[in-house]
């Protein structure tokens, strides 16, 4: 499912129907090779009664900020699967207020442990012992329905169930949702930021909308280089949802910003990405703890020191 809306008011798209393995790769390519504040992708699976839809095809969409060079494009689905699925492609433009209205439809609550995520036309389902966020799907990466957010909040919410962390950060924060869950949960400030600038000015927004501004104030910076996100640290509890890519470059960094016994949760994941994200940050003296999937994609917790010598799986 596409996390969020595509960024920065997009007019193009690309469509393809192709295998779910295909899909699911083809999406991940796409967001690799592109800068995230330009292009989304998503890949998701039609109901069988879809009209003119075969039983268990998959969907790739690809969002474009700007007019995309097609031959690239279909050289990326080439890659993945194929030239006939190359070929078959579809480019089309598309209307952004259409696309945000189309997209807000049906967009219900997700539940990860204790949190519910939620918009502003679900508030009633906030039962008295949920920690609610209110999340509206925006031009940024975080509206809860992702696999990835979803295992995120649901390791957080194990985690506190078992330690209080007192510092934490939030690298790649999207539209906030991990902050300002745990901003919720702790009531306590949480250093968040973000390369994307339309993404932090979402995160702000929705800090303000959810009663957790004076914990958090996002900020723009590529990983950790920002000064409020250096001095706020060591981190006894740090949270990465990006891509395999920039979390294997962000493992010093982060290693550096990480207590002698800090948690660290990696999410962003295909199960063929863990084992060089785990390589990478195994290099810096971190063991794997525990495993959640959802949806084919992987949230790790690590361990500095190696705290677990048997990963546990969650779901």
């Amino acid at each position: 499912m596409l996390e969020g809306l595509p960024p920065n008011n997009a007019a193009h798209m690309m469509t393809l129907p192709c295998p779910e393995e295909q899909a699911r790769a083809l999406a991940d390519l796409i967001v690799e090779m592109f800068d995230p504040a330009e292009v989304a992708a998503s890949a998701f699976e039609r109901e069988p009664n879809t009209k003119d839809w075969t039983s268990g095809e998959w969907l790739v969409e690809a969002y474009f900020g700007s007019e995309p060079d097609e031959d690239y494009v279909r050289s990326l689905v080439a890659s993945v699967a194929g030239d006939e699925a190359a070929k078959a492609a579809v480019f089309s433009s598309i209307d952004s207020k259409d696309w945000i209205a189309a997209s807000l439809e049906g967009l219900a609550p997700v539940r990860a442990g204790r949190f519910l995520v939620h918009g502003s036309h679900d508030r009633a389902a906030v039962r008295s012992n949920d920690i609610g966020i209110e999340i509206e799907a925006a031009l940024a990466f975080g509206t809860g329905h992702h696999g990835t957010t979803r295992g995120c909040l649901t390791m957080l919410d194990w985690l506190l169930k078992r330690r209080r962390p007192m510092a934490i950060l939030d690298v790649g924060t999207g539209t906030g949702v991990l902050a300002i869950g745990a901003a919720k949960a702790l009531r306590q400030k949480v250093a968040a930021g973000d390369i994307d600038i339309i993404a932090v000015d979402a995160a702000r927004a929705n800090a303000v909308l959810n009663g957790v501004a004076p914990w958090v104030f996002p900020v723009t910076a590529p990983g950790l280089e920002h000064p409020a996100l250096r001095n706020g640290g060591p981190y006894d509890l740090i949270f990465a949802n990006i891509l395999a890519k920039p979390l294997r470059g962000l493992a010093p960094s982060i290693a550096r910003a990480a207590t002698i016994d800090a948690d660290v949760v990696l999410s962003g994941l295909l199960a063929r990405d863990v084992p060089g994200v785990l390589s990478a940050y195994k290099a810096q003296g971190f063991q794997l703890a525990r495993r959640i999937d959802i949806e084919g994609w992987a949230t790790l917790l690590v361990r500095n020191g190696g705290a677990s010598s048997r990963p546990q799986r969650g779901n």
